[in-house]
């Protein structure tokens, strides 16, 4: 029948495209295990029949199909993992949130492959219980501060943990660290009361210098009036002292003319003519200011002699 050979002929052409297509998957996957490219950032651990057989560096490679297989790939980039918060216990009991980082590269596929299961895990863990480890060893106030030594001592024992795992820590990074509530609280009012300690100890040192200053200013003063008044006494002194000599020296020209005036002829007469003049000055006065008037016998004699006196010295002179 017609129909029939139709049907078995549509069947046949049915089997031999399901083997075609059977066949076609199966040289894709042989080629496949074959055939393998290594990324640039990668490293291959190759196994044969389940042992390990070396491994598979960036480029082209041939496998045996179903015998060789590609067990682990490897990143051979820095990696980074986030290390989850923790609570965390400082020595002073204070209870703070601690999150961070962790920076590590492999360095060893095949110890990173056999050597340890998860090393991510494995890193993030221990870099948890490190970091709890250290922070227990300071204040609260040495974690802020101390950050560094913190993440020197994490990425130290992390690296000393993490050798056989063919794993290098490069670098540890805090990045919180957050206390409760309350402690944010009482660290406000500390800080408050720090800033207020500061302001007064400001205010008095300014104060303190201000009282030195005027101080400082008074005694400059005090200074200057007794240096000004030590210097006017000086200068009166001196002033005096500059008096005296002129008046000494006025005398002494004085005694000097009137010794060379004795010298000349009538010189003597002249002089006791001068002090009679002078005695007699003298004797007025004492008469006008005493009550009672008294007068001497030998008055009218003196100014006679006086008077002759002084026609001698005046005949003396005009012969000279």
């Amino acid at each position: 029948f017609p129909p029939l050979a139709l049907l078995q002929k549509k069947s046949l052409g049915t089997t031999n495209m399901t083997y075609i297509t059977i066949l076609a998957i199966f040289v894709i996957i042989l080629l496949t295990k074959t055939f393998l490219v290594v990324q640039q950032h990668e490293t291959v651990v190759k196994e044969r029949l389940g042992k390990p057989r070396g491994t598979l560096n960036p480029g082209f490679h041939f496998m045996v199909p179903f015998i060789d297989r590609a067990a682990y790939n490897q990143e051979m980039r820095e990696q980074v993992l986030d290390v989850p918060p923790q609570s965390c216990i400082t020595k002073d009991n204070i209870q703070v949130e601690v999150d961070g980082m962790v920076y590590l590269k492999v360095v060893d596929p095949y110890k990173a492959s056999y050597g340890i299961g998860n090393y991510r895990l494995a890193a993030v863990n221990l870099a948890q219980t490190t970091m709890r480890s250290e922070i227990g060893k300071l204040d609260l106030d040495d974690t802020f501060t101390e950050r560094d030594k913190i993440n020197e001592s994490i990425v130290r024992e992390i690296d000393q943990a993490s050798d056989p795992w063919g794993v290098k820590v490069t670098r540890y990074e805090i990045m919180n660290i957050s206390p409760s509530r309350g402690v944010i609280e009482t660290m406000e009012q500390q800080m408050s009361a720090e800033r207020l300690k500061r302001a007064e100890i400001t205010m008095s040192n300014g104060k303190k210098e201000s009282q030195i200053t005027i101080s400082e200013g008074q005694r400059q003063y005090a200074i200057n009036i007794s240096e000004g008044e030590m210097q006017q006494r000086i200068n009166e002194a001196e002033g005096r002292a500059d008096a005296i000599r002129v008046v000494a020296d006025a005398t002494a020209e004085g005694v000097r003319l009137v010794s060379e005036a004795l010298r000349q002829p009538g010189g003597s007469d002249a002089l006791k003519v001068r002090l009679v003049e002078q005695y007699i000055q003298e004797f007025n006065k004492i008469i006008k200011t005493s009550d009672i008037s008294v007068l001497p016998l030998e008055v009218a004699k003196i100014q006679t002699a006086v008077d002759g006196l002084r026609q001698v010295a005046m005949d003396g002179g005009a012969k000279k």
